[in-house]
């Protein structure tokens, strides 16, 4: 473990256990209200529990979220699908691992995450049970399983939540976005929703270090600032360089956006 002081492996011990008790907690009021009446939107229903568990765990691990764009100034969740009923995709620069907390707790969406996550403990279960959609990212099979996956989703009116550059990275940089989730849109007719995240303490980027290890380190944080900063939607029209072109200028405009809120304090 990663060199602290014994308050800080307090502080981890017991956020650990909320964290574990919240998830728990979540699933099983989900599980009943699944089977405790009719339900007429499912993707509505799991989406208010993601938000609901996300919410949860920005007061576990005491961040402070700074969050702009529609909806959002309201202290809102921006819905999961548009005028038509057809899921968004919102798309994310990726530098922690608190960045799924965040995306689920303003947005309504499932998220696209890497297949070993599914057999974790606890946060496997749930993400399981909440509809996530797991990519294997070194098998090109997995690869267009999860993009016929998303399309079919989107089409249904679910919202997909993904980080595109593939990988975490440090910095306010954003690197070149993969096409996945771009013929998806493309496959569906969704929109797409550029937002940028950032934080105010670099510590908490993924660094040189095991996932495990990093979520240990960052969960030990006595408080993590972050901003979010959501960009005007983007039509599917176009080709899908075009579209990554449009995609990652619309991001890098919010992640820059983002930091100005924190630089600012706003």
């Amino acid at each position: 473990m990663w060199n602290t002081k014994l308050s800080d492996r307090f502080r981890l011990a017991s956020r650990v256990a909320r964290f574990t008790s919240g998830t728990l907690d979540q699933l099983a009021k989900l599980e009943f209200a699944r089977l405790g009446k009719a339900v007429p939107d499912a993707n509505a229903l799991v989406a208010q529990h993601r938000s609901r568990w996300a919410r949860r765990m920005l007061e576990v691990f005491a961040i402070e979220a700074r969050a702009h764009g529609p909806w959002l100034d309201k202290g809102l969740v921006y819905p999961g699908t548009d005028d038509r009923g057809t899921g968004r995709v919102f798309f994310f620069n990726h530098r922690s691992g608190m960045d799924i907390v965040l995306s689920l707790a303003f947005f309504a969406g499932t998220m696209v995450s890497r297949a070993d996550l599914a057999h974790w403990p606890i946060i496997g279960l749930a993400a399981r049970r909440v509809g996530t959609l797991f990519v294997d990212r070194a098998s090109a099979k997995s690869g267009a399983t999860v993009i016929n996956g998303m399309a079919r989703a989107l089409e249904r009116g679910q919202a997909i939540c993904i980080y595109p550059e593939g990988t975490a990275f440090a910095g306010d940089e954003v690197r070149p976005l993969r096409a996945g989730a771009f013929r998806a849109a493309q496959k569906a007719g969704a929109e797409l929703v550029p937002v940028g995240l950032a934080y105010e303490d670099p510590a908490t980027a993924y660094g040189d270090e095991s996932f495990t290890a990093h979520m240990e380190r960052v969960a030990a944080m006595p408080r993590i600032v972050a901003a979010l900063e959501v960009g005007e939607p983007l039509s599917p029209l176009g080709t899908v360089d075009d579209l990554q072109a449009r995609g990652h200028a619309a991001l890098q405009l919010c992640v820059t956006r983002a930091r100005a809120r924190l630089t600012s304090g706003g």
